[in-house]
């Protein structure tokens, strides 16, 4: 069997976010949790290698993206994807710029282009700045993000610190030209040594432009976004989403995010009247059963609908925890105690089970034994219900893996509808 477009995403909530973008434009696609140890099954597409190495140290994140990347070839990808966030955040040192050098290197190409424009979501690239909704990335709370604090919006910059290759732009002059255009601006910058261009794109109408320009391009790297104008370079057309039936039982929330959207869905479920619990991570380091704790609140309670559980706090809260803790430690520790928490509230019951966060989610589907899951339903751009057999449970669990920075302020509450 032959898949059409391998995809590398360096989180699981962006994994599941293009998932969705690939099966809405028309693709069969099967996610996989990490790199399978055999090959694909079921007949695909496009197939999302889900990895956890947004974060992790540059020489472990480009080991495991190239291990995918022989996975996927080995299944016959005609095209490879490496998928990263929609507000490209990352640290100085990668690894967005480390993994693509990477790739572009085992692929034997010398030009790949970079934009983690989504419209859908509000993430748009002009002259090469990020922008998240109406105010530039630096401006939106991501400079407060406690793992990759994104201070500067300029993408070139941002890229340009993290590779020895020459980065470009393919501004919007050009994209808005369409298709042709935009192939012949990528000879142009070949031509003048350019190897990784940062394209603009305010609309769909933008990524759709960019889909064909991007046929036969061995590496593309992005967000999902681009993702909606690639199918039609194999005679895809779009499909409506997928009916995947959600699973029937309890429900749950864990939040590990600490975004400014995250931070809303939370006070919006509190508001609701609804049953939430806080974690205090000081009580996790000073050795307190807080995972026993929480589930012991939450066994009664959810019996009567959607309970949530967090460690969602604002800005200042969160530095004074890294202050008291250290960021790894405080992040790992949290992350793993909502992990047992999410595997206990399955053990419990809970069949629908929304996660908030890249790294918690991470951290959840691992616990959770998950090896690969169906897209189904979208709840909001970027989210959909995920079906998928996790053994803690003796069958199938539909789970959500909310990116942070995702969904609308009442997400928590109408996912469930």
């Amino acid at each position: 069997m032959s898949i059409k477009l391998g995809c590398i995403a360096d989180d699981f909530t962006g994994a599941t976010d293009l998932a969705n973008n690939l099966v809405r434009a028309g693709m069969r696609t099967v996610q996989t949790i990490g790199i399978p140890g055999e090959p694909l099954r079921d007949d695909a597409d496009a197939v999302v290698v889900a990895l956890k190495t947004r974060t992790l140290p540059a020489d472990e994140a480009v080991a495991q993206s190239l291990a995918a990347l022989q996975w996927l070839r080995a299944q016959g990808a005609e095209q490879i994807y490496f998928k990263y966030c929609s507000t490209f955040d990352s640290t100085p040192q990668g690894n967005i710029g480390p993994v693509a050098d990477a790739l572009m290197s085992s692929l034997g190409t010398d030009f790949t282009i970079a934009t983690p424009a989504f419209p859908d979501n509000k993430r748009t690239v002009f002259k090469g700045y990020l922008f998240a909704g109406d105010v530039l990335l630096n401006e939106s709370g991501m400079q407060h993000h406690p793992l990759t604090p994104m201070t500067d919006p300029n993408l070139v910059r941002v890229l340009a610190a993290q590779t020895s290759r020459r980065v470009g732009l393919i501004d919007y002059g050009v994209v808005a030209r369409g298709s042709d255009a935009i192939r012949a601006r990528i000879q142009e910058l070949k031509a003048q040594g350019i190897e990784i261009a940062i394209v603009d794109a305010v609309s769909n109408e933008d990524l759709l432009a960019l889909g064909p320009a991007l046929r036969g391009m061995p590496l593309v790297t992005a967000g999902s976004g681009v993702a909606i104008g690639l199918p039609g370079n194999w005679g895809l057309s779009s499909a409506s989403a997928a009916s995947t039936a959600r699973a029937q039982g309890l429900q749950a929330v864990v939040a590990g995010s600490c975004s400014t959207a995250t931070n809303g869905q939370v006070a919006a479920f509190i508001e609701s009247g609804r049953p939430a619990l806080a974690l205090d991570p000081m009580k996790l380091a000073a050795g307190e059963d807080v995972v026993g704790q929480a589930l012991a609140w939450a066994g009664p309670r959810m019996q009567d609908g959607p309970v949530l559980i967090y460690s969602t706090a604002q800005p200042d809260t969160v530095r004074q925890t890294q202050g008291a803790l250290g960021a790894d430690r405080a992040g790992a520790m949290i992350e793993a105690a909502i992990a047992r928490i999410s595997v206990g509230l399955v053990e419990r019951g809970v069949r629908q089970l929304i996660v908030a966060g890249g790294e918690t989610s991470g951290a959840v589907v691992q616990a959770l034994g998950l090896e690969q899951i169906a897209i189904g339903e979208q709840i909001d751009p970027g989210v959909p219900w995920c079906s998928g057999y996790a053994p803690v449970a003796r069958g199938d669990i539909s789970i959500a893996l909310k990116s942070g920075n995702f969904g609308t302020r009442d997400f928590f509450t109408k996912a469930f509808l």
